[in-house]
């Protein structure tokens, strides 16, 4: 009997501690931050670089304990509103998740030191923000879109011993294979006199003429950038308050290719050297060849991919659905161990 009731209280001891590993963070505690002034997880993050000290906005939303997501935003130098869709779904899901404004843009400093606009810098930048809110490879997951999926890439090459698991939604890994794509398959898809009207204004350079965004946003943007019907504000609000003046440096002046300082970037051989679990998401409308991100899911070591049949460069809002369940999927497997 003493035996029986010993193997009784040894099951009933390892049943409480299971439980109490997966009961879910209660909401008091989810939502303290341990601030000695609340200001609704908003934090403008200290960073140092080869030309000064400056500060990032930064807004945390949740504590978990071994999921910590940053949110790296496109441009170069848009901001995080148009990420704002990831908040209802991600608290749902109690993880802890950052936005961000990377230096320069809006709700960040805006230092005019042209030489801060290089992707080595801001990889720096990330890993600074990252010792800063707390993350390390048992919970820190980065998921970037457009230029932050190519930021999320070159983190993820330098810094990878710090990540838990890497998301890199609507990016190629080939600038120079994404002008490639730009010509021979967007281009085409426009009308004929669309298009040669908009390279008229690009061979002179004229990027400041009103025609040129009057052609662009209904044969270009909302068919491939975003394809709702109605913009979202979120997404009004990131257009807005874009920096132009480092987008147009790194990315350059036109929308077909890039011209700036990311010209020749190009990691795709680099791809086999990521270790840690990688989501690559796709869409049939991206600007981004959805062929080459399901490519780059097996280029890496350990791949996923989603497609977003319905989708197109910001597939987390025109095919909301697909992109919220597969990357909360991918997520939980990695933190499941599962990937």
């Amino acid at each position: 009997m003493r035996s029986l009731l010993f193997i009784l209280a040894i099951c009933f001891c390892i049943s409480c501690k299971q439980k109490t590993a997966n009961t879910p963070v209660a909401l008091t505690d989810y939502f303290s931050y341990g601030d000695s002034v609340e200001a609704g997880g908003v934090k403008m993050i200290p960073i140092t670089t080869p030309v000064g000290d400056f500060k990032v906005w930064t807004k945390r939303f949740g504590t978990n304990p071994t999921i910590k997501i940053l949110l790296l935003h496109g441009g170069p130098a848009m901001t995080h509103e148009y990420t704002e869709c990831f908040e209802t779904f991600f608290q749902r899901q109690g993880f802890e998740f950052y936005e961000y404004d990377q230096l320069g843009s809006y709700y960040s400093d805006q230092p005019k030191d042209s030489s801060l606009w290089t992707v080595a810098r801001f990889v720096e930048e990330v890993e600074q923000v990252r010792k800063a809110i707390g993350a390390d490879s048992s919970n820190f997951y980065v998921l970037g879109n457009s230029w932050g999926g190519l930021l999320a890439m070159e983190y993820a090459l330098k810094y990878q011993k710090n990540l838990k698991g890497l998301l890199v939604a609507n990016m190629m890994a080939s600038v120079p294979e994404y002008g490639k794509y730009a010509d021979s398959v967007l281009a085409k898809q426009m009308k004929p006199e669309v298009l040669a009207e908009i390279k008229a204004i690009e061979a002179k350079k004229d990027f400041n003429n009103p025609r040129y965004m009057e052609l662009l946003i209904p044969n270009f943007y909302r068919e491939h950038l975003c394809r709702l019907k109605v913009w979202p504000d979120a997404f009004n609000r990131s257009m807005k308050h874009a920096n132009n003046e480092i987008y147009t440096m790194m990315q350059g002046p036109s929308e077909f290719g890039v011209g700036g300082r990311l010209t020749n970037w190009d990691v795709k051989a680099r791809l086999k050297e990521i270790s840690v679990p990688t989501l690559m998401v796709g869409a049939k409308h991206d600007t981004m060849d959805p062929n080459a991100m399901e490519e780059q899911s097996k280029l890496v070591q350990k791949g996923r991919y989603l497609y977003c049949p319905k989708g197109s460069h910001l597939s987390m809002w025109d095919d909301q659905q697909v992109f919220m369940t597969g990357v909360i999927k991918f997520i939980k497997d990695v933190d499941a161990g599962g990937l």
